[in-house]
């Protein structure tokens, strides 16, 4: 007899296939050069719509400073962010966007969306509805 668990591991398992075909399909074409984690930095990044400190960036990642230092070292010297003095504070240091780091993270985006696009084309529009308003629920705080 199948129970709320059995539910819960095989909708946990289907859900991390799902999201694993999107990280790889929207990576296509940029082999390893954008990480998952660096990802997540571009997309902090841009929709903080300012530049961040570190530790402010960190703090919104859900990570340690160093952590987040580590990335936005790699993403420097891949020219797809840049750190800058902080006018208000000259110990801080303030990381933002490169163009050619918003322009990946468009691509990036792109890709992920048309590969969402290509399986959502399978569910009627009364079910993408559907889907989408479960998703909303299970993701509220």
């Amino acid at each position: 007899m199948h129970g709320p668990d059995d539910a819960a591991e095989q909708i946990a398992a289907l859900l991390d296939g799902i999201v694993r075909r999107q990280r790889r399909a929207s990576r296509e074409g940029f082999g390893e050069s954008v990480t998952h984690g660096q990802f997540r930095v571009l997309r902090t990044l841009d929709n903080a719509d300012q530049p961040l400190r570190l530790s402010e960036l960190a703090a919104r990642l859900g990570i340690v400073p160093r952590s987040a230092t580590s990335v936005v070292d790699d993403l420097e010297a891949a020219g797809l962010l840049e750190r800058q003095p902080d006018p208000h504070d000259r110990r801080a240091t303030l990381v933002d966007l490169t163009p050619e780091g918003r322009q990946i993270l468009t691509t990036l985006r792109e890709k992920r969306r048309d590969v969402m696009v290509t399986q959502l084309s399978r569910l009627t529009a009364d079910e993408q509805q559907t889907l989408a308003q479960l998703l909303q629920r299970l993701a509220e705080d």
